[in-house]
């Protein structure tokens, strides 16, 4: 029988391979709390933009990178821009939705409220085309989900009829869903490119893109970022039923995928939700993208001190599927404890890992002469117990590459002369990043390498590190696979 007290003995030396998000708030915005959660091993700092103001951003992202250069350890920031979004106004006070009603939705700008001309109760919406869009027949749901109408009659050019399927309480600015609608929204809305010039401004490491429904979405974003000048990476953000079928096409585009389950959830039929996951997953592995697995993680911690059974599974699977992070968003905003909730996460991917094989075969799409020197060193590693890979990059290529391969066991040390690389990597599972100069010689830039591993107490005498450089031969650069034994 497994022995409960095995997830507080797991050794904390172990590097863990699963990289751990946490969502910015009110819970985590003090310096003491943000220096307990770096040193803690947290590797990505999220900031919500439906929920931030430009003021506050530039705060924390200075805040971060302040509290990250005293404790000796950059993690990374990923700004999460709102996309398209559809809302219902304001009410003077909640209305009761009773099932078998007729309720309309109107047109209206910014979404105010109004009555229908046949007296019938409605709500406006802030969607223009939101009639043009919508056919008879067709859900909408509204909060979550949690309050649900089928679409009867369209009124008129700025009003539909609804039957109430499933009653509730409908008040301010609830957000709509329209599963299996094709909106006309722009994917990165004017309010997103203004929050992500704020965030260019101060340096931010990853962009997620919500609501991305094909290529071109993330293509159009990363044309913004080179035209400002900015080395931010594309996280594309799967929350709809159009991001499902363009799934190949997104991956191919994007920098890495955020499977994010709560308006997927909705979006999509629950039962489908685990497939679509693990869907997901296979396409990122066999594209060498990074996948992050995000909502509803431990979200009985926002006022629980210990997670349920089911979220403990949950967050196994995701780390037993071999995700290279999971996230969490009101654990750590608005919960009560928020350091507790990343300590969790903490203590159940390093315990799955001590059981993990590989769940899947190499990559299907990683192809080339460069892709096989980096297969034959994740092979050794492999064969190797206790066996590190170690390798130099200036862009993260490499390291990406590593970490796609999925090492079995070994931990992945990738040295870069750029801060901006080494932040980036922070996203890659099983990937430590540590910054250092890359000097002409390669066998001085190993040896140093070696020698801060050894400082940082990660290897000592005796240990086996497989390392994949460059090396010099008649005056040009071949790659290599070393086998080193520290001195």
């Amino acid at each position: 029988m497994l022995d409960p007290t095995h997830l507080m003995t797991a050794s904390p030396h172990v590097l863990r391979q699963t990289k751990i998000i946490f969502t910015l708030g009110p819970a985590t915005a003090s310096e003491e709390m943000l220096e307990k959660l770096i040193r803690g091993g947290a590797d990505v700092a999220r900031l919500n933009m439906a929920h931030a103001n430009h003021e506050w951003t530039r705060t924390m992202v200075r805040r971060i990178r302040r509290i990250s250069q005293q404790v000796g350890r950059e993690i990374a920031i990923m700004m999460d821009i709102k996309g398209p979004e559809i809302r219902t106004g304001d009410v003077d006070a909640p209305i009761e939705l009773k099932a078998g009603e007729e309720f309309d939705f109107t047109v209206r700008p910014g979404g105010e409220p109004g009555q229908s001309p046949e007296e019938i109760r409605s709500v406006g919406v802030n969607y223009e085309n939101l009639v043009n869009d919508i056919s008879v027949g067709d859900i909408v749901l509204v909060d979550n989900g949690l309050m649900r109408f089928e679409v009867m009659d369209k009124i008129d050019n700025r009003r539909i009829r609804c039957k109430v399927l499933i009653a509730g309480q409908l008040s301010s600015r609830r957000h709509i869903n329209l599963p299996g609608v094709k909106v006309n929204l722009p994917a990165f809305t004017e309010k997103d490119r203004r929050d992500t010039l704020v965030g260019i401004e101060e340096g931010i490491d990853f962009v997620a893109l919500s609501f991305v429904r094909e290529a071109g979405d993330i293509t159009t974003l990363r044309e913004f970022l080179l035209e400002n000048d900015s080395k931010a990476r594309i996280i594309a953000k799967i929350e709809d039923q159009s991001a499902i079928q363009n799934l190949d096409e997104i991956i191919h585009a994007c920098d890495a995928l955020m499977v994010a389950r709560g308006d997927l959830g909705i979006e999509c039929p629950l039962e489908d939700l685990p497939v679509i996951q693990r869907r997901a997953l296979k396409a990122c592995f066999d594209r060498g993208r990074a996948v992050i697995i995000a909502t509803h993680m431990l979200e009985s911690m926002i006022e629980s001190p210990v997670p349920t059974r089911a979220e403990i599974t949950d967050v196994a699977n995701a780390v037993y599927e071999e995700a290279d992070c999971v996230m969490l968003s009101g654990e750590t905003t608005i919960g009560k404890y928020p350091w507790e909730s990343v300590e969790i996460l903490d203590r159940i991917a390093r315990r799955i890992e001590e059981e993990g094989d590989v769940v899947f075969e190499d990559p299907a799409l990683l192809e080339g002469e460069k892709i096989n020197v980096l297969k034959s060193a994740v092979m050794l590693a492999n064969q190797i117990p206790n066996s590190s890979l170690l390798t130099f990059t200036r862009r993260g290529f490499i390291a990406t590459s590593l970490a796609a391969l999925r090492p079995a066991h070994a931990p992945i040390f990738a040295m870069t002369n750029s801060v901006t690389t080494l932040r980036q990597m922070r996203l890659l599972r099983a990937v430590n990043p540590y910054v250092m100069p890359l000097t002409s010689d390669p066998n001085d830039t190993i040896e140093n390498a070696i020698r801060l591993l050894k400082r940082e107490g990660l290897v000592a005498a005796g240990a086996k590190l497989i390392v994949v450089t460059d090396i010099l031969s008649n005056d040009r650069l071949v790659d290599s696979v070393q086998l080193r034994t520290v001195r």
